[in-house]
């Protein structure tokens, strides 16, 4: 058998490389030497570190808080200066909390960045892959507000699952009264008012009497007095009743928790640094379309606004679509500093999941849609774009172009992503809303519109002229 022909230049190439004793294998550039990794469950926390700095790299520790401390002892007797870790439920919070008072860096780490790797699946393999990934560079530490900040964002979020069991509530005193036969809830526009639980109040004292109680009804109640009293004709059944006394004890418990909730809450805002001093420099004042609506958080001192407006700088209440209660939400996720966590508006956009995320695989697009995911920032900016349906503003006229164009869902998460963009820019600059600014972007689309017009009218052999005003 005739082995194949090389040429001078072949073999030179060869020799060279030969000469040269290329690796086989590249290895990774180490970025972050002194990384560690943490793979947390219920029970136990399996802690990894490097292998070149002990004999037994992995460790298993319990999630008592000794033990917790133990395993930041563990971590720094061996150099560890930085941890990464996936946010597995709840269980990494006081993980997390106690690694960072004892002074080391934890990269919360999202799960799916690191979950598509074959091969065997454990607790000890998944510690030992974070922490090589930490080690290497490719994780990337998710947002989290700073100490202060996560603490109004714990009790808002707590406030939100309150209301929630009001509202549960609530409607098992509708339940309740419809068993009777009694249709206050269908004649009063909220049985939760002033008029609906005085006349339930009444009914749990005794009171059988339709008169008597459609005449504690408030003057704003447009229904009449008559109408209300045939409601109250029921059939008063004692487990009937029974139920409903203890759904009306279970709502004004609820109550008396959102109160004590404002409270706390009022107490950690007022504990935030001072961008403005609405003494000196008051707010704007509202706009008309803001009233306060019911269930918003109340204050002691002053109203949510002008505390809002303390701790940002700027009233960022002004802009269409965003509402006292929104902004508070949002201050509570993010905090006041977004320049500290996000360079520009497009990585603060993008961190949400409201801008394209193009997939391109052989000049070819397979997917330019949004991510898929579920955001809690992102949620807001989309309920306040929804809100704008009817809004006459110049973000109103952008919502509802967009969703002749594109459809409501895209149409809530272009608007979502102006809003964005808006926040961010009003937040890190500290000034307010324009409108004129998007004012002079419509007039200019209205006028292209119109010579659109025009020229589909001339191709067509019409003329268009304007209409005497």
């Amino acid at each position: 058998m005739k082995k194949a022909a090389t040429t001078p230049v072949a073999d030179g190439h060869r020799a060279a490389a030969k000469k040269r004793g290329r690796p086989r294998k590249a290895t990774p550039r180490v970025v972050h030497p002194h990384a560690g990794g943490a793979d947390i469950g219920a029970t136990h926390v399996y802690a990894a570190v490097s292998p070149e700095r002990t004999a037994e790299p992995v460790q298993v520790f319990e999630t008592f808080t000794e033990d917790l401390y133990r395993l930041a002892a563990w971590f720094k007797e061996h150099g560890v200066t930085s941890v990464a870790m996936e946010s597995t439920g709840v269980f990494w919070i006081p993980v997390f909390q106690i690694l960072e008072s004892c002074g080391i860096e934890v990269y919360l780490v999202n799960a799916q960045h690191v979950k598509n790797v074959p091969g065997r699946k454990t607790d000890v393999s998944d510690c030992q892959w974070l922490q090589y990934l930490h080690s290497v560079g490719l994780l990337q530490a998710s947002f989290r507000p700073p100490a202060e900040i996560c603490a109004v964002r714990s009790l808002l979020r707590h406030r939100g699952n309150v209301v929630a069991e009001g509202a549960k509530h609530l409607q098992h005193m509708q339940k309740s009264l419809t068993q009777m036969s009694l249709h206050l809830h269908h004649v009063l526009s909220d049985l939760s008012g002033k008029s609906g639980l005085a006349i339930v109040d009444a009914i749990l004292a005794g009171e059988r009497d339709p008169k008597t109680l459609a005449q504690l009804r408030e003057r704003g109640v447009k229904a009449p007095e008559e109408t209300v009293r045939k409601s109250l004709v029921g059939d008063y059944r004692p487990e009937h009743v029974f139920t409903l006394r203890q759904a009306r004890e279970a709502y004004r418990f609820c109550r008396a928790q959102l109160q004590e909730c404002d409270a706390e809450i009022a107490r950690l805002l007022g504990e935030l640094a001072s961008r403005v001093d609405p003494d000196e420099t008051p707010p704007p004042p509202a706009p008309p379309r803001q009233a306060a609506r019911k269930g918003q958080i109340e204050l002691p001192e002053r109203d949510l606004r002008t505390e809002l407006y303390r701790i940002l700088g700027t009233d960022v209440t002004r802009t269409p679509g965003l509402d006292v209660s929104n902004v508070c939400q949002l201050v509570a996720e993010l905090g006041p500093d977004l320049k500290a966590s996000f360079a520009n508006s497009d990585r603060f956009v993008s961190w949400q999941a409201l801008c394209p995320n193009p997939k391109v695989s052989g000049g070819k697009v397979l997917k330019n849609g949004t991510r898929k995911v579920k955001h809690r920032v992102a949620t807001i900016f989309r309920i306040a774009a929804q809100t704008l349906h009817h809004s006459h503003s110049a973000l109103g006229a952008f919502y509802r172009r967009m969703r002749a164009k594109l459809g409501a869902p895209k149409a809530i998460t272009a608007t979502a992503h102006k809003l964005a963009r808006i926040y961010y820019h009003l937040v890190t600059t500290r000034t307010e809303y324009d409108e004129s600014v998007f004012a002079q972007n419509e007039e200019l689309h209205q006028k292209r519109r119109v010579q659109r017009l025009m020229r589909e009218a001339a191709d067509l052999g019409f003329e268009l002229s304007a209409a005497a005003t």
